[in-house]
């Protein structure tokens, strides 16, 4: 079995607040971003929900956590298509990596969560009939790749300039930046054949197995056999990683007890669509890693993200980020992109 070797630490956050406070969690989660930073990270990721606790616009988040840090790249994962118009996304999405100066990592997958209460909030006409899958973003792509609209001759008039019409800002490499959070063959052939990076996590679908590691290994094997010689496109590996190494009595206890909340549905498959899911990794740094090096899909890939649990505090979201990059990250080969700065809670 070979040895983990990762060249790329990353992490991705759910942005919790509350109802009453909304702006406090928002604020927090921006301050795990530049935490991240400090600590060396090379990426810090934000999930996009809708109706629920948590960032309804990655884009916008963003462009605000662009302007709170400087080097480490900005990630969200991922954003579910059927809900957005893929030009106006992709005006969002431009801006926000200008903004960023060229840092931005955008993650898709397909579908409208909670749809039969959403559907006639987005749309205007009978969405159910709508492309909601991956038609619709390719759309998103070719956007941003800032092709001219109409023919050479098509010229828009401003106040103070003439110009060829096409997406604005144009960020000329973020369509390069593109990824799909698959979970079947079927989608990460689909994101290897456009050419998108994969993200896989810690829920797969069981196509002829029920176990999760055969499961993931499969689709790992379908995506880098679908891409073409001249695609290298990045492949990012997702676990719920919680070591307890500098945490007190009472939050071990606590993360134990959220592990063992979710270990049940690790143990068979779930649904219709029968969902694996990965055992949460809880334990000592020491532990941690033993059980890391012996997992044969870590050892396929060099980038590594961090899927932090829902419902903590940020206080404990950086004591995982702490124990993870100094205790576990570099027994897996990883040095920080940069020399840490101080360390403190911002």
């Amino acid at each position: 079995m070979s040895t983990p070797t990762i060249t790329s630490l990353a992490f991705l956050t759910p942005g919790n607040f509350t109802d009453d406070d909304p702006h406090a969690g928002l604020e927090e989660t921006l301050r795990l971003f530049e935490y991240g930073e400090r600590l060396g990270y090379d990426g810090a990721w934000i999930r996009q929900r809708h109706l629920e606790h948590g960032v309804g616009s990655a884009a916008v988040f963003l462009a605000a956590a662009g302007q709170r840090t400087e080097r480490i790249e900005l990630g969200t994962a991922v954003i579910p298509i059927g809900c957005e118009s893929p030009f106006r996304l992709a005006e969002d999405l431009a801006l926000a990596d200008v903004l960023s100066r060229d840092r931005l990592q955008i993650g898709f997958s397909t579908g409208m969560p909670h749809a039969d209460l959403l559907g006639d909030l987005v749309y205007d006409g009978d969405w159910r009939g709508f492309d909601l899958s991956y038609g619709r973003i390719t759309r998103v792509v070719e956007n941003l790749r800032g092709d001219y609209l109409g023919g050479p001759d098509t010229v828009i008039h401003s106040p103070g300039n003439v110009q060829r019409p096409r997406l604005q800002p144009h960020s000329p490499g973020l369509a390069r930046r593109i990824w799909y959070g698959g979970g079947s063959l079927r989608s990460v052939r689909w994101a290897a054949g456009n050419g998108l990076g994969l993200l896989s996590g810690n829920i797969v679908t069981g196509e002829d197995t029920d176990d999760f590691t055969t499961a993931q290994m499969n689709l790992l094997s379908a995506y880098r056999r679908t891409l073409s010689g001249d695609r290298p496109a990045r492949v990012a590996l997702g676990r719920v990683i919680v070591p307890l190494d500098s945490a007190d009595a009472a939050t071990r206890a606590r993360y134990r007890t959220y592990a063992a909340s979710r270990h049940e549905r690790t143990l068979a498959p779930q649904g219709p669509k029968r969902t694996l899911f990965a055992p949460d990794v809880v334990g000592t740094a020491e532990q941690i890693v033993e059980r890391l090096t012996a997992d044969p899909v870590l050892a396929e890939v060099s980038e590594l993200r961090l899927e932090l649990p829902y419902e903590f505090h940020r206080e404990e979201y950086e004591q995982i980020l702490h124990d993870v990059r100094h205790l576990v990250a570099p027994e897996l080969g990883w040095r920080p992109a940069s020399p840490a700065v101080r360390e403190g809670a911002g």
